[in-house]
Order: C-alpha cells, then sequence, then structure tokens
C-alpha cells in the first residue's frame, strides 16, 4: 500500500479521539478480561444498549474466576435481553481456559490469544492493542466503512476475504507508539463521524487525507452486496398455568438458536399446533385466550407469535415452575415480553 500521508493521518487520528472520545465504561481500565467481556458484549449489539449490561456483569464477575465459576443460567440470565447468547457461553469457556491454560493471565500474543473460545480476528486484536498497547489490527465494520473510504477500497466488504485487504492495510497504518488509541480512534470515527448513509465529513478529523472525499462520493463505500434471504417462521406459543398457579416452561436445546434459554412451549403454527400441544404435554385445558401478537426478528430469522393464555388441570408432564422460580431463568426477548404482559 502506498499511501504518502501515514504520520500526518495518525497524528489526526489519536489526537482527535484523545479530545473527543466518548466516556464509557471500559475505557477506564486496561484490564485485559474487561475489555475483553466490553469488545464481546459490543459484537452486535449498540453502545447505549450495552452500558447498563456491562456495569451489572462487572458488578457480579469482576475477576475472570468469578465467571468461570458462575452457574450457566446465572450467567445467562445477565446477558437476558443482550441476544446471540452463544457470545456468552463462549467468553466463560474462553474464561476458563485462561485459568486452566494460562495461569488467569489473558494471553498478550495474537497466537495464544487467538486460541481461546469465541475470540476471532477483531477480538484479538482489540484486546491487544487497547489493553495491552500492542500494535495489532482490529478490524471491524466501523474500520472497513472508514478505510474503504479513505484509501479508496472498492472490494466487496461482505466477502470474508476482504477483512484481509483491511487488516493489511492497518497494520501498515497503526501508530506504533499509540495503538490502543489509533485503533479505537477508528473505530469512534465509523461510530460518530463517518456514518453508513450520511458521513459528517466536515467535521472529520482526517478528511484531508480521505480519497472519497476528495473525489466527492464517500456515500458510496464501502461495495457490500446483499445480505441472506430473511427466512420467516410463524409459532404458536402457549402460556398455560395450572390450578397451583405454576406456569409451563420448557428449555431449549444446548446447541443452536438462543441454547439452554427457558420459553413457554412454541409450536410451529398450522391448524392442529394447539392439538398437538395439549397432546405433547397430556393437558386438560380450560378456557383459552389470546395475549398478543408480534414479530421478533433476528439477523437472518423473523419469528412471528401468536401467544395464548389457557388454565389447565394439575399435570404432571413437563416443567411446571412457580412464578418466581420462572423470574430466575434467562428468557429470551421474546418470551420476557410474553411474560410481561401476563404479569
Amino acid at each position: 500500500m502506498n499511501y504518502p500521508y501515514v504520520a500526518e493521518f495518525r497524528q489526526s487520528l489519536v489526537e482527535w479521539f484523545e479530545e473527543e472520545k466518548r466516556d464509557l465504561p471500559w475505557r477506564h481500565t486496561k484490564d485485559p478480561y474487561k475489555i475483553w467481556v466490553s469488545e464481546v458484549m459490543l459484537q452486535q449489539t449498540r453502545v447505549d444498549t450495552v452500558i447498563p449490561y456491562y456495569n451489572r456483569f462487572m458488578e457480579s464477575f469482576p475477576t475472570l474466576e468469578l465467571l468461570a465459576e458462575a452457574p450457566q443460567e446465572y450467567l445467562l440470565k445477565h446477558w437476558e435481553g443482550l441476544g446471540y447468547y452463544s457470545r456468552a457461553r463462549n467468553l466463560q469457556a474462553g474464561v476458563r481456559e485462561v485459568l486452566e491454560n494460562y495461569g488467569g493471565i489473558v494471553p498478550d500474543n495474537r497466537h495464544e490469544i487467538s486460541k481461546l473460545k469465541g475470540v476471532g480476528p477483531y477480538t484479538a486484536g482489540a484486546i491487544l492493542s487497547i489493553a495491552y498497547n500492542k500494535p495489532e489490527h482490529a478490524v471491524d465494520g466501523n474500520v472497513m466503512r472508514v478505510l474503504s473510504r479513505v484509501l479508496n477500497i472498492h472490494d466487496d466488504i461482505a466477502l470474508p476475504k476482504t477483512k484481509k485487504i483491511f487488516e493489511t492495510a492497518v497494520d501498515e497504518l497503526i501508530d506504533p507508539q499509540n495503538p490502543s488509541s489509533f485503533n479505537q480512534g477508528l473505530m469512534e470515527l465509523g461510530a460518530l463521524i463517518c456514518s453508513p448513509t450520511s458521513p459528517k465529513c466536515l467535521l472529520c478529523p482526517v478528511r484531508d487525507y480521505c480519497t472519497a472525499f476528495h473525489e466527492g462520493q464517500p456515500e458510496t463505500l464501502p461495495v457490500k452486496s446483499k445480505k441472506v434471504k430473511m427466512k420467516h417462521i410463524f409459532f404458536d406459543v402457549f402460556v398455560c398455568e395450572d390450578d397451583n398457579g405454576r406456569i409451563l416452561m420448557e428449555q431449549r436445546p444446548s446447541e443452536g438458536l438462543l441454547a439452554n434459554m427457558w420459553q413457554f412451549p412454541m409450536v410451529e403454527q398450522n391448524e392442529n399446533a394447539f392439538e398437538i400441544f395439549v397432546q405433547q404435554y397430556e393437558i386438560e385445558p380450560q378456557a383459552k385466550q389470546d395475549i398478543l401478537t408480534f414479530k421478533h426478528v433476528f439477523s437472518h430469522l423473523t419469528w412471528h407469535i401468536n401467544a395464548h393464555y389457557m388454565k389447565s388441570k394439575l399435570c404432571e408432564k413437563g416443567e411446571w415452575l412457580t412464578r418466581e422460580q420462572i423470574e430466575l431463568l434467562p428468557m429470551p426477548v421474546p418470551m420476557l415480553k410474553i411474560w410481561q404482559a401476563i404479569k
């Protein structure tokens, strides 16, 4: 890469970040464990959403030892509502590996840290540069957007191989004296200034070195091909309460979407959905009423939910839990929505 303004670009970016950076709780620490937690939470999730989760998580699990020892249900309860729950399970597995294999110290090199469960190239680079001040690339969507404009890169960022182009670019551009502020500066620039549709070029600290700005078409970059087609699934969800006030719950499988989370029984919609549910749990339903209808969007999947409430005579099949017990269970957002409606 032949980029003539490397020194000026670095200086402008780092100075801007150190003056303008948002005051975020994970920016008050150099503890690699705490930075690791923040980076995992920030995957697929907005900063404003993450802040209260991060603070609560750090109150309950201030050290990696406490997280390693935590029962999974207690951990998932702390993650409830953040989504992408495999992140939490992988984080706990990775922390346990640090205790078992590295004496409780998060590795300070890419080779070893990349072996940890759930730590990909971006998370590895973020921890190494922010916590250990190592000049390592940390390329996410924000970074690709900023650099595609600065360097006029027209490769499709939806293709996995394109990431290597940006990782190489960061390796050549990164400030060896201050890699932490450089990497965070790129991320912050993408989050606050160099936005996807209407970049605020007049406020940008590096616009003098930005090819797309000088060519007058920053919005046309990055190049990104269309996403996978959204899949739609329709479910009936049954909230069934027995004569003792206990409610029927089920736990999702230990693999796949929302693994190990708890839910009210769900049946894919068809004309016999109610009969399938009744037969599966051998219940004796009394008056059934509709609670609410809504949809919940995952990354490549949308659930369309019709939720129903009914009473049933005492039944032994399935997990019948009190309301107090249900309050302690980790439940995905669609189930929390139904739970709020019936409470």
